[in-house]
């Protein structure tokens, strides 16, 4: 039951979408900002070659955060290299499946994308990790309201040869079918992955790209 509680707040939160293009990965979301709420990013970095977008509750999101910087960092400090994608999603995807089994605790009602650029072999990936603690590897995908038609805009035009610059154009697309109001700078966020490191777009690269829509 609980489990069913989870999944629909992240159907029924904001939309985000992530997308692998040849060289780096792109991540969007949806951030209307409240006047009752601190402006809080939707879009977190992890470490320098990996961050996340949630669709789901916020707080939920920034607990799970924080333990995936902790779980980056123990790793940085034991093997003095950065912890590769994938074994951080496994073990992100671990501690959410452990909350759907402790007793006294509800599983997080979010989930996932995480963008990652392994070094070797030099290539971008993108996870999905959901309440349940299952996770999956994409090349495109969407999550949160209208999270279906997303979907559908996506396959019809993404292309594995897409690079980031048309992958931020696409994500841009594919978000815009979700959106209830006109997007501007103010109300989404971008950020890109790729050899150089994980970064969040600053407002006005943002206000350019969704200028060229």
């Amino acid at each position: 039951m609980q489990i069913e509680y989870a999944l629909n707040a992240v159907k029924n939160g904001q939309p985000s979408v992530g997308l692998r293009a040849k060289d780096g990965v792109v991540l969007s979301t949806e951030n209307i900002a409240s006047i009752l709420f601190e402006d809080q990013p939707k879009i977190e970095k992890i470490s320098k070659h990996i961050g996340c977008v949630y669709s789901g509750m916020g707080p939920d999101f920034r607990i799970l955060v924080k333990r995936a910087r902790k779980i980056a960092m123990e790793y940085e400090m034991m093997y003095g290299e950065e912890i590769p994608t994938t074994q951080l999603v496994t073990q992100i995807a671990a501690v959410m499946q452990e909350y759907t089994q402790s007793g006294g605790v509800r599983p997080f009602g979010v989930s996932l994308l995480i963008a990652g650029w392994d070094k070797i072999p030099g290539r971008p990936l993108l996870f999905q990790s959901d309440p349940s603690g299952a996770y999956f590897a994409w090349k495109a995908t969407a999550l949160g309201k209208n999270d279906v038609n997303a979907k559908t805009f996506l396959e019809k035009r993404y292309s594995e040869a897409l690079e980031l610059d048309d992958g931020i154009h696409t994500a841009l697309l594919t978000l815009r079918e979700s959106f209830d109001v006109g997007m501007t700078e103010d109300n989404v966020e971008v950020a890109i992955c790729n050899a150089k490191g994980f970064q969040r777009l600053t407002k006005q690269q943002v206000k350019d790209h969704l200028g060229a829509l």
